[in-house]
């Protein structure tokens, strides 16, 4: 059996489903994940059983968010070490489903060098899986704490750059619990904030051509309580003109040596707004988002969607529909579409970046890397 959906009938409906899980039943451990592509008409689990049907979530979107993926990846090494597949295989083709993001192939290879570790101690492939796990599942506990840590830092900063709370903030794409292993990253400074009782408004952009603002983010902070208003991307600048932003929160899916950060497109024309109406721009993202190998923006790979996300529309809750002919075209038959899923800001654009173990303003290379030096010491010792 290669994979399954598994949905809760509507008089069980759960609370709170998490974005993904470790279980093991008796016919063998599995991941179980939210399918996102099914949000927000129905949460559905995907249960998988192997690593390749693991790529194939990763690809398709039904597992996303930088530090979900980094989780995700750790777990997948896991399960082809406990299943008993080709781990160094596998690790491959997980590290190699999303470009862009750092965290997946720093998750999958935290787990293949456990697993790689122990079976060059002497241990046999039980244990050598055993150890794959315990990585992955470190990782995962110490994602939750990390997004505890940057809600705290980021309330913190935005009530330093706006004192008197009753914060605007706009934001981009989705960066809650379901891209995290805790309440997410940009998203969970701004929830901080409501819980506070300073968050007036969240404007929420519909971030296209795949919706994650409007499918998922929304879906978030109506299940949250939260004041939130949706707006389509193109409307950004409007919003700032009408003096009705005071901050914007995103996340990240890579931050270059230099404090370039690359997220989902769209982010860095709000930038470029934030900078000409003198509105803070904030990006929050756990330090192993940070690739000290990548040197400049220039540098990060920037991965390219199919043409078929901008030139049909897909409906979330019908399965297959997110492959190309299953949605309706809203452009001519054989249109040519431009659609890379990142784009990068420069440094000079960017307020902050806030990490779970602090902030870094003004943004500079330096002040990155001792940011991440202080943060390796205080693991170490």
């Amino acid at each position: 059996m290669a994979d399954q959906y598994a949905q809760s009938g509507e008089d069980n409906r759960p609370t709170d489903i998490p974005a993904i899980r470790w279980e093991e039943p008796p016919e063998g451990p599995v991941l179980v994940l939210l399918d996102q592509t099914r949000l927000p008409a129905e949460e559905v689990e995907l249960v998988c059983t192997d690593a390749s049907v693991l790529v194939e979530a990763i690809r398709s979107l039904a597992v996303r968010g930088a530090p979900l993926l980094g989780i995700a990846g750790a777990y997948g090494v896991a399960l082809a070490a406990v299943r008993g597949f080709d781990v160094d295989d596998a690790a491959a083709a997980l590290a190699g489903a999303r470009p862009t993001a750092v965290n997946l192939a720093l998750g999958v290879r935290r787990a293949h060098s456990a697993y790689r570790a122990e079976l060059g101690t002497g241990g046999d492939d039980r244990q050598a899986a055993e150890a794959a796990l315990a990585a992955a599942r470190r990782l995962h506990q110490e994602d939750a704490q990390a997004s505890a840590q940057m809600a705290e830092r980021g309330l913190a900063l935005l009530d330093e750059l706006l004192p008197g709370g009753s914060h605007r903030i706009l934001t981009h794409c989705n960066s809650g619990a379901l891209v995290s292993g805790g309440e997410g990253t940009a998203f969970a400074v701004a929830l901080a904030a409501h819980r506070a009782g300073s968050l007036r408004r969240l404007w929420v952009d519909e971030t296209r051509p795949l919706l994650q603002g409007a499918r998922l983010t929304a879906y978030e902070a109506a299940r949250s309580g939260m004041a939130y208003t949706l707006l389509t991307d193109n409307a950004a600048g409007s919003l700032f003109a009408a003096g009705e932003v005071d901050a914007v929160l995103i996340g990240a899916d890579r931050i270059a040596a230099d404090g370039s950060v690359a997220n989902k497109v769209g982010s860095y024309p709000l930038a470029v707004l934030a900078r000409y109406h003198h509105v803070p721009f904030i990006v929050v993202a756990p330090l192993t988002t940070v690739d000290p190998d990548t040197p400049d923006g220039a540098s990060i790979e920037v991965e390219q969607r199919p043409g078929h996300e901008v030139t049909e529309l897909t409906a979330p809750q019908v399965p297959g529909a997110a492959e190309a002919g299953g949605g309706i075209p809203v452009a001519p038959l054989g249109t040519q579409a431009y659609n890379p899923a990142f784009d990068v800001t420069p440094p000079e654009l960017v307020t902050a970046i806030v990490t779970e173990e602090g902030a870094v303003s003004p943004v500079t290379a330096e002040a990155l890397a001792e940011l991440c030096a202080r943060s390796r010491q205080v693991t170490i010792s």
